[in-house]
């Protein structure tokens, strides 16, 4: 399954949302223009109903609050909602959908609560919230029926789906430094930090065949790379991904993650997370770090990936390289375009004029990101 539609109101930078999304989904604008924001309705959705430490309350806690969440163009109306329609393609009906809306209390402890909780199975609605009880105990209204394995029985196929989604931003650094820095991994480790963790908890047979698949992309993406391999340090039994380089000297050298190039490791960690699970991958500008030669080449990859495992990938950036790519559909593209009451979503090829333009065999990189580029840009250079 994939979320083929998005719904939302008064959700961060936007006051209004209402797309159809593809397989595979870029998200182009400009500086803060929502993209982070937008992924972020998603990972909203997906910590209500994480395993373990997950919940309602504490995705709102986790963002500083629904002020903080809540669109600043949401004056007269304070209720936030975000709806997802789940199908199994981009062009099918809706298998579900699930709606949820809440806002804060007016007075009192000021506690967030749902306006709404509802969810349909086959054009059938199953959940309407709120409901007689939750009449006679609003206290129920602090809590989603999605989060309780005791009342989500009839739809707990949407929990599961939402728990598996993954975040990934690798950030060299904090990899590189892990045992320097010493510092409180953030939940989920969205950055990377216990990414070496992460790796050595996969079976052996498994992580073999996934580091095999990576070494051979590693080895030409990255000069004089021959071999890659899992190890754990002898002493401390710390797991360490090391990289054979094969230089002109007849000594050939062995090399651990901490002298890996940043743009090696976040290839490394791009490769691994789109070989991972079947889940929905979320990615925010991969391009960072990578040469243009490689950059060019990441959608193509992404998407003969995504076939091999029929998993939906979200990708923000800034790159036109990444968007070169003659197969990437109009369709395919989300245009962030901030507005004075908030920043406006648009698929590219609902926009005539890009239409025309990629009808006419201009690039996605060439039409879109045009429109991104902030207007008076080139007084930067006047400072």
């Amino acid at each position: 399954m994939i979320i083929n539609r998005l719904i939302a109101k008064n959700w961060r930078n936007f006051q209004q949302i209402d797309v159809r999304l593809s397989e595979r989904q870029f998200i182009v604008g400009a500086n803060a223009s929502g993209k982070s924001n937008l992924l972020d309705s998603f990972r909203f959705l997906q910590n209500i109903v994480k395993a373990e430490g997950g919940g309602f309350q504490k995705a709102i806690k986790d963002r500083g609050g629904i002020s903080k969440i809540r669109s600043l163009a949401a004056r007269r109306d304070p209720e936030v909602t975000i709806e997802i329609h789940l199908a199994a393609d981009s062009d099918s009906s809706a298998t579900w959908i699930y709606g949820l809306g809440f806002r804060q209390e007016t007075r009192g402890y000021r506690r967030t609560y749902l306006t709404h909780e509802r969810v349909w199975k086959n054009g059938e609605q199953i959940l309407n919230r709120p409901n007689a009880e939750d009449k006679e105990d609003p206290d129920r209204l602090t809590q989603t029926f999605l989060e309780q394995i005791n009342v989500n029985a009839d739809f707990r196929e949407i929990a599961r789906f939402l728990q598996a989604i993954t975040y990934l931003h690798l950030v060299p650094q904090l990899l590189r430094f892990a045992d320097s820095i010493q510092g409180r991994i953030v939940e989920d480790d969205p950055f990377g930090q216990g990414f070496l963790e992460k790796v050595a908890t996969v079976p052996e047979k498994t992580r073999r065949s996934r580091l095999k698949k990576i070494e051979q992309v590693l080895k030409i993406a990255v000069p004089q790379l021959e071999g890659l391999e899992f190890i754990r340090d002898e002493t401390t039994g710390r797991p360490h991904l090391q990289a054979f380089y094969s230089y002109w000297h007849p000594k050939a050298d062995w090399q651990r993650e901490d002298q890996f190039s940043d743009g090696t490791l976040r290839l490394l960690g791009l490769l691994w997370a789109l070989l991972e699970s079947e889940s929905i991958l979320l990615l925010e500008e991969p391009e960072l770090s990578l040469n243009a030669g490689i950059v060019s080449q990441l959608a193509t990859l992404i998407s003969k990936m995504q076939r091999s495992r029929r998993r939906q990938i979200f990708v923000s950036t800034h790159s036109d390289a990444l968007l070169t790519e003659p197969g990437i559909d109009g369709r395919e593209v989300l245009l962030l375009t901030p507005a004075k009451e908030g920043t406006i979503v648009k698929i590219a090829s609902d926009i005539d004029e890009v239409r025309t333009l990629l009808e006419n065999g201009f690039t996605a990189g060439e039409v879109v990101l045009s429109k991104t580029r902030p207007e008076h840009a080139e007084q930067l250079s006047l400072l």
